[in-house]
């Protein structure tokens, strides 16, 4: 038996927003990041509209990039003070995420943080709120997913919560927050929603309700990211539908391991001053990730079906798997996507010498495969590999060699 779960309700569409009018609750705490929300009017319209369904609103801000456990503790701390019956989260993956994490700790205040990660082992939620997630970034698809992604600074690893019970119940996916993206994040939440949609396709927990979903999200991300990158606001839009659709799909079929080696390489070099950006990461990971499941006779085929569907040509499923891999590293030369950790620098952009220095990747490679494999998306990936794969894999991740095992 398996499982297909979304929101209860999905508003979509500019203007959206004001859907948080209809939320029936007497008190709403909103959980929000650093400011951008604000800065443009969406933060106050949201309070404005709680208000006038009824309800006292407390804010919750200054929530992190890669929000950290520290910061989940103090929201859950926030929310057994104030004892909302609505969290509303809005912005990008992080406020999203990190309020997810402070909803499991409000609702089981005895709950740690190493209990939270205990893939889909968290208790029933909704014995004290409701959860609204409104999306600010085409990327994460966060709104719509079973997934939060916390960092415990102390490891510089990011790890996974994956559980259904964490699935909002409310999305709104309003374009019109979407369109103040600055450049390089519409680059990097677009490539983080290419990747979710290959992955869910070809993940082995794929049936025939997420493959629909995965097909058309890759199709509208072909035809939109690169437009919207360039500042055209109805691809734009579009892309705010195109990322959503791919969490729907990667929610229920799972992810590979470009998100596993993604989460663990992350914040793994910290210390060095800087994070591998999240979609940027997978952006590098997922060429090199195809060519190794491509080993895989059904993993194979599937990705031909991808290229079949973009319409990129090739006449049998080993040209199809080049002529895909050579599509999406062209997709990051047009975004400024560096291709390897090796070149990517502390701004995220290409450099001929990036942030991370070689001996300091090689010392810690052993350790960062180990964790990967041991990541919560290695399981639904189609091809499992061993220690010594995993370490092969992200040498060529550093380094843009070929993948050839």
């Amino acid at each position: 038996m398996a499982r297909f779960t979304l929101p209860r309700d999905i508003y979509h569409g500019k203007g959206s927003l004001e859907a948080l009018k209809t939320l029936d609750g007497k008190r709403a705490i909103v959980c929000v990041g650093g400011g951008s929300m604000k800065r443009f009017g969406f933060l106050d319209k949201a309070v404005s509209y709680l208000k006038e369904a009824g309800m006292e609103v407390e804010l919750f801000e200054g929530i992190e990039s890669d929000p950290s456990v520290e910061t989940v503790m103090k929201g859950a701390a926030a929310m057994q003070k104030f004892q909302p019956d609505w969290i509303v989260a809005i912005g990008g993956g992080s406020p999203i995420d990190a309020a997810k994490a402070m909803w499991i700790k409000y609702e089981y205040p005895e709950t740690t943080f190493e209990d939270m990660c205990k893939v889909f082992g968290l208790p029933k939620l909704r014995t004290k709120a409701r959860f609204c997630a409104v999306s600010s970034t085409s990327g994460t698809a966060t709104e719509v997913t079973a997934f939060s992604i916390i960092t415990d600074y102390e490891k510089g690893i990011k790890y996974p919560i994956a559980d259904f019970e964490i699935t909002p119940d409310v999305a709104i996916v309003d374009p019109e927050l979407a369109e103040t993206m600055p450049k390089k994040l519409v680059a990097h939440t677009g490539m983080d929603a290419m990747t979710h949609a290959v992955e869910a396709y070809v993940s082995t927990a794929n049936c025939d309700y997420t493959d629909p979903l995965a097909l058309h999200a890759i199709k509208m991300i072909e035809n939109d990211l690169v437009d919207s990158y360039n500042g055209d606001m109805d691809a734009r839009d579009r892309m705010h539908n195109a990322q959503c659709l791919a969490g729907m799909a990667f929610s229920n079929a799972l992810l590979g391991i470009v998100h596993s080696m993604a989460h663990k390489t992350g914040a793994a070099f910290a210390d060095y001053g800087a994070h591998i950006i999240h979609g940027a990461a997978n952006a590098m990971y997922l060429p090199k990730v195809i060519a190794f499941n491509a080993k895989d006779e059904t993993a194979k085929k599937r990705y031909g079906v991808i290229a079949d569907f973009m319409g990129l040509g090739g006449s049998n499923d080993d040209e199809k798997v080049k002529l895909l891999i050579e599509y999406l590293r062209g997709m990051n030369d047009k975004l400024n996507i560096p291709h390897c950790i090796k070149n990517y620098g502390a701004d995220s952009y290409p450099t001929e010498n990036g942030f991370v220095p070689e001996e300091v990747f090689l010392e810690r490679l052993p350790e960062i495969a180990k964790n990967a494999i041991g990541d919560a998306c290695t399981g639904s990936n189609p091809r499992q590999p061993s220690q010594e794969e995993m370490e092969k894999l992200l040498k060529c991740c550093y380094y843009d060699t070929e993948v050839d095992f």
